[in-house]
């Protein structure tokens, strides 16, 4: 229990342990933005896709 404690402590003191967690939440929030934004795209070219196809004979 105590290597446990030492452990707890240790990590909490770390630098490199909340750097890696702001690295973390920072890589979610690019990763949905890079989704919304190929949601969007893919979106808006269906929707020019689909009235090129209508304008042709």
């Amino acid at each position: 229990m105590k290597k446990l404690m030492t452990m707890t402590r240790q990590f909490r003191d770390d630098e490199n342990g909340a750097a890696m967690v702001e690295y973390t939440i920072l890589l979610g929030i690019i990763t949905i933005a890079v989704i919304a934004s190929i949601i969007t795209v893919g979106g808006w070219v269906g929707a020019r896709w689909v009235t090129l196809a209508a304008a042709l004979p």
